[in-house]
């Protein structure tokens, strides 16, 4: 019988394997060494009237408050760079290198076009940093107006913190304030699967140094690429008590999908939260691992010393949380979603919903973007043409307007998928998806979305809800190829 992989497992573990050998070597960036200081500064540094112009709106919180800069200049003929760029790091992540990595930054590029995500947010820099660069380009400053279309930016951190800042920049095209930023990404998370999958690396470099240079110089001559984005909302009765991750904010609108009918009755008042994610989202034990460690992450931040550690730690708690324990436990926790969840789904090409059943022994559900998930790995697959046509599906791309939804089973399983010895439980291909959850014996339900999980509280009477549609633009994403 054929296997719906492209090759055997043993096949895809020297594919991974070598993948992240050419990782390790191509984000030590010796070539990085021949890249002029100088010469890239020239490329990246904006005019000091601008910089200055941008952190006079920032700090004032006002977009106006550049325009003194721009009158005062004494340059009249100042040009923009080639490749102007801004840095957001999160200087938390990756261990002890973050304020290293900082200083190293500073002194490749001007301090105003350094941001560090504790004092300046991405939406500060939406609203204030790039409306001050607008509105000198509006009173006639070609140089502010060609600065402001040939702005790239460049994320230092992990999956969380790239989303973050997509999402920031989201804002630009509901505004119609055009052009869209690329962005580039420093990898200094644990996963870094947006930076696996655009060419970043999956690691911060040993030589880091010089990689830094390298990858700035990257940034700053990439093609563009595209991502899709995924909007998220989840609606539960009122009066529940949640602590969602700062990428999921309250709203007063609940727009569910009125073609789909609900099961059971309807709370008279709800509470919203939307937001949206890149990578993936899921619900079940992975996400419930998941909370266990960053809220042990956060209780005791000496034990976050880099990604290797985070790692083994993260391992550590797969097995404390019950993953790896027989699904005929007594305990309602460790059972199948199957008990709780209902799953619908649009399809390609497809306006109707339609509802699929979860495998009972699916005990975590993904719906991933893109190839990448669990730092490199790829549990979707690569997929033989003819079971693609068997099953209906189409080849997986990050801009493909298309979720693949898998499941993971218990741990063991779950294992077997990372290491990429067999695919996870292909469940369905979708262009928008509605799970409706109900609590009975479950009190809380795991959820996580691009790396931030959550306590999801349950309630016997009523249904939560989680809709995600694509959001109808694109991400542009720098090539680190």
């Amino acid at each position: 019988m054929d296997s719906p992989a492209s090759g055997s497992g043993e096949t895809a573990t020297r594919v991974v394997t070598r993948g992240s050998v050419i990782d390790s070597i191509r984000g030590c960036g010796l070539s990085g060494m021949r890249i002029d200081k100088e010469e890239l500064r020239r490329r990246l540094v904006m005019p000091q009237y601008l910089r200055f112009a941008m952190r006079d709106a920032i700090r004032l919180q006002d977009p106006t408050a550049g325009e003194a800069r721009f009158h005062e200049r004494t340059d009249l003929n100042v040009g923009p760079p080639e490749a102007p760029m801004v840095v957001f790091i999160n200087a938390r992540s990756g261990g002890r290198h973050g304020p290293e990595l900082k200083e190293r930054l500073l002194q490749l590029i001007a301090e105003e076009q350094v941001f560090d995500l504790k004092d300046v947010k991405p939406h500060e820099f939406v609203q204030y940093g790039l409306k001050c660069l607008e509105m000198l380009a509006g009173i006639g400053d070609s140089c502010a107006k060609d600065t402001r279309e040939r702005l790239r930016v460049m994320v230092a951190g992990g999956d969380g913190t790239v989303g973050w800042v997509l999402g920031s920049l989201g804002e630009l095209k509901k505004e119609n304030r055009e052009p869209f930023p690329p962005v580039g990404i420093i990898p200094l998370g644990t996963g870094n699967d947006l930076s696996r999958s655009f060419g970043w690396g999956g690691s911060f470099p040993f030589a880091w140094k010089s990689a830094v240079k390298r990858s700035l110089h990257r940034a700053s001559t990439g093609d563009i690429c595209r991502l899709d984005s995924w909007h998220i909302l989840l609606s539960m009765p009122n009066g529940e008590v949640v602590d969602p991750p700062y990428s999921l904010k309250h709203t007063e609108e609940c727009s569910l999908d009125e073609g789909l009918e609900v099961e059971g009755a309807l709370p008279e008042k709800v509470t919203s939260y939307e937001g949206v994610f890149y990578n993936y989202f899921s619900i079940g034990m992975d996400a419930q691992v998941a909370y266990g460690f960053h809220h042990l992450r956060n209780e005791k931040p000496y034990l976050a010393q880099g990604p290797i550690t985070n790692k083994l730690i993260y391992s550590g708690y797969s097995c404390a949380q019950g993953w790896f324990i027989t699904p005929c436990s007594s305990d309602p926790s460790l059972r199948g979603l199957k008990n709780i969840l209902r799953l619908h789904v649009k399809k390609v090409n497809c306006s109707e919903w339609e509802q699929i059943p979860v495998p009972a022994s699916v005990r975590a559900i993904v719906a991933l973007n893109l190839h990448s998930y669990g730092s490199g790995r790829n549990p979707w697959g690569n997929l033989k043409p003819n079971y693609l046509e068997k099953r209906g599906f189409v080849e997986a791309h990050a801009d493909d307007g298309l979720l693949e939804i898998f499941g993971l089973k218990q741990g063991w399983h779950a294992s077997f998928v990372m290491v990429e010895l067999i695919s996870a439980k292909h469940i369905a291909q979708a262009a928008a998806i509605r799970l409706e959850i109900r609590g009975g014996e479950w009190k809380d339900a795991y959820m996580q979305m691009d790396g931030e999980p959550w306590k999801q509280p349950l309630s016997k009477d009523y249904s939560t809800f989680v809709e995600i549609k694509r959001v109808p633009f694109q991400s542009a994403m720098i090539s680190g190829e």
